[in-house]
C-alpha cells in the first residue's frame, strides 16, 4: 500500500464519478497516493486498465487471498477480474 493510498491490488471498488459511475472494478495497480488502475474484465480489460483518482472510488471489499485467484504469471486476466467482481456483487446483495 502506498503512503496515503488506502487501496491494495485486488480490492473491489465502486466508481463514484465519470461514465463508469456505480460500477464495480478491481484495483489492478497502484500509481501513487492519488491514483490507481482499475479494470473489470469487460469494458476495461486487464491489459488496458483505467487510471482513476482515489477520491472518485469507494472501497467495497478488501482483497482476499491472492493465492486463490489463479493469476497468470502474477497478473490479472479478464476472466479472473469478472469472477472477482461477480463474487463481490453476490456478497453485496446478500449482505
Amino acid at each position: 500500500m502506498t503512503e496515503g493510498n488506502k487501496y491494495n491490488v485486488g480490492d473491489i471498488v465502486r466508481a463514484l464519478a465519470g461514465r463508469d459511475s456505480e460500477r464495480l472494478f478491481t484495483v489492478v495497480g497502484i500509481i501513487d497516493e492519488n491514483y490507481v488502475f482499475i479494470a473489470d474484465g469487460r469494458s476495461r480489460k486487464a491489459d488496458s486498465p483505467k487510471k482513476k483518482k482515489i477520491k472518485h472510488i469507494e472501497l467495497v471489499k478488501k482483497a482476499g487471498d491472492m493465492q486463490d485467484l489463479n493469476l497468470k504469471n502474477g497478473k490479472f486476466t479478464n476472466s479472473v477480474l469478472r469472477k472477482i467482481i461477480s463474487e463481490a456483487k453476490t456478497g453485496e446483495n446478500n449482505g
